[in-house]
Order: C-alpha cells, then sequence, then structure tokens
C-alpha cells in the first residue's frame, strides 16, 4: 500500500537549504526510520517525499537509493521504496556478527592502547549521554556510531571500520515493527560506554571484558 510520509508524520523540521540538499535529506529521512516514522512494509513515493521535503524528487531518489544499499528500504520499481521489515531475528543475528567483530578487537585494543590515549574518546561516550538523556534516538543512533567509530579507528584498520560500521547502521533500523525503545534503555547503553572509557583509563583490564560483552549483549535493543 503506497503512503506519503505526512500520513506517518512530517518528517522534516527545517526545510533542506540548497547546498546540501542530498545529504540533508538522507538525514531527515534516517531520522524518520530511527523514530520509526517510516513504517517498516509501506511503500512511500520519491514524489511524496520531495513535495514534504519542499525539494525536487532528484536529491530523495539519490538518498533512497543510499538507503537501500544500507538495507533500510528496497526499491520497488514504478512505485517507490518500501522500508525494510527486520524481524527480531534478524537484528540478533547482526548482533551477534557485530560482537564476533568488535569485541577481539576491543579485547586487544584494551591490551595494547596505553590508558592515556583513552581520554581523547570521552567526548564521544559523552554525546552519547546526552542524546540519551533527551530522548532522542536518531541522534544517539549517530553518536553511537560515531563513538564505535573512534574505537575501531584505534586499530588503525580503516577497512575495520568500514565493515563495522556498515553492519551497526544496518543493525539501527529500522525498527521491528511494534517495537519502541524507552529513554531507559539509551541511557543504560550510553552508561556501558562511559564505565568502559573509565576502565581503559584506570588500565582496569579485568573489568573491560565483561563490559564489552555486555554492551554487545544487548547491541538488538
Amino acid at each position: 500500500m503506497e503512503q506519503s510520509i505526512t500520513d506517518a508524520a512530517a518528517a522534516p523540521r527545517v526545510p533542506p537549504q540548497r547546498h546540501s540538499v542530498r545529504r540533508q535529506v538522507l538525514d531527515a529521512l534516517r531520522a524518520a526510520l530511527a523514530a520509526g516514522e517510516l513504517a517498516p512494509g509501506e511503500v512511500y513515493s520519491a514524489p511524496a517525499l520531495a513535495e514534504c521535503f519542499g525539494v525536487s524528487a532528484t536529491p530523495v531518489r539519490e538518498a533512497m537509493q543510499q538507503l537501500a544499499v544500507e538495507g533500510a528500504v528496497e526499491v520497488v520499481p514504478n512505485r517507490g521504496f518500501r522500508v525494510a521489515q527486520r524481524s527480531a531475528r534478524e537484528l540478533a543475528e547482526l548482533a551477534e556478527v557485530r560482537a564476533l567483530l568488535e569485541v577481539p578487537v576491543m579485547l586487544t585494543l584494551a591490551e595494547t592502547v596505553a590508558p592515556e590515549r583513552w581520554s581523547g574518546l570521552r567526548p564521544f561516550a559523552e554525546a552519547t549521554a546526552a542524546a540519551a538523556a533527551k530522548g532522542d534516538r536518531a541522534a544517539y543512533l549517530e553518536a553511537d556510531r560515531a563513538f564505535h567509530q573512534a574505537v575501531l579507528g584505534m586499530a588503525g584498520n580503516q577497512q575495520l571500520v568500514i565493515v563495522a560500521d556498515d553492519l551497526h547502521r544496518r543493525a539501527q533500523w529500522p525498527l521491528v515493527h511494534g517495537q519502541t525503545v524507552r529513554t531507559a534503555d539509551l541511557v543504560a547503553d550510553a552508561a556501558e560506554h562511559v564505565a568502559l572509557l573509565d576502565a581503559l583509563e584506570a588500565g582496569e583490564l579485568a573489568l573491560v571484558e565483561p563490559l564489552v560483552r555486555r554492551h554487545f549483549a544487548g547491541a538488538a535493543a
């Protein structure tokens, strides 16, 4: 069933500016997906979305094509884009793959990176905490990705960062139909970032492994 975004919610808070239309449309669509404003299984046409944003259909199509690459939507020929439907099992599988990739790297970094270097990541952890406290899931997801990128970036392997980030983004949206994420869940997740950095800066390696494994055990939420 085709449906315009206005039937779900008024997505853009501020009309995109001409100098970065595609980027702003993409960001707004990601925020709408994170907030559940674009419903899983529904088809949205580029012209309808473009009208809502006050732009031409071209940047909307380009943004939606990027979301298709990320697995958030799928192309429906001659109709538009259908928001992907994820099952709880799919999200759990993505979380498991992320853990298989990231946990060993983080544990190796904990043993090889000097404790004082971890302090540079404090702003990333604080950003996740600030977004969580506001209950802003879209902002939290971006801050969460930035934190994990910063941690993995310390390994010096750019391909690792790219692959892990793609998995992370795929695990973030869209929500399972009917699923909600409470502010308390975001706050608890952000607190794990802070606790992990506290342990790393203090050189308390015995605390790092259980913190990392617990964090990924809840990554599907």
